[in-house]
């Protein structure tokens, strides 16, 4: 957010992630999208994120190989919190004292320090 509530983090193979999954043919006609409005959503999306470069892997720590990347973003960038809609497959972040909240946990909180 503009207003620096929250910032959100991201690494290279995070946001080439995104890219390819936005591209899939199956998600460009779910959303009636085309390849140039996903790389312009893509593009105002990097105005708002604070990238962040990788000096540590911690592999293996996660059930599923492709979700590595958002740990180590989440620790190489010192989250205050993980925010995904699959908390258990984060489970192992605890190890790193890093909050996992799901998407509605993370909005309460945020209204929380505003009272």
């Amino acid at each position: 957010m503009r207003n620096r509530r929250f910032i959100a983090l991201a690494s290279v193979p995070l946001i080439l992630e995104y890219e390819a999954v936005l591209k899939r043919p199956e998600h460009l006609a779910i959303g009636n999208r085309t390849v140039a409005t996903t790389d312009a959503f893509l593009d105002a999306m990097s105005q708002y994120i604070e990238p962040v470069h990788l000096h540590y892997f911690w592999r293996p720590q996660l059930r599923d190989p492709a979700d590595e990347m958002v740990l180590e973003t989440a620790l190489n960038g010192r989250a205050d919190a993980l925010v995904t809609l699959n908390v258990n497959d984060f489970a192992p972040a605890s190890h790193f004292r890093l909050p996992v909240l799901n998407p509605g946990e993370y909005l309460r909180s945020l209204q929380q320090e505003q009272n």
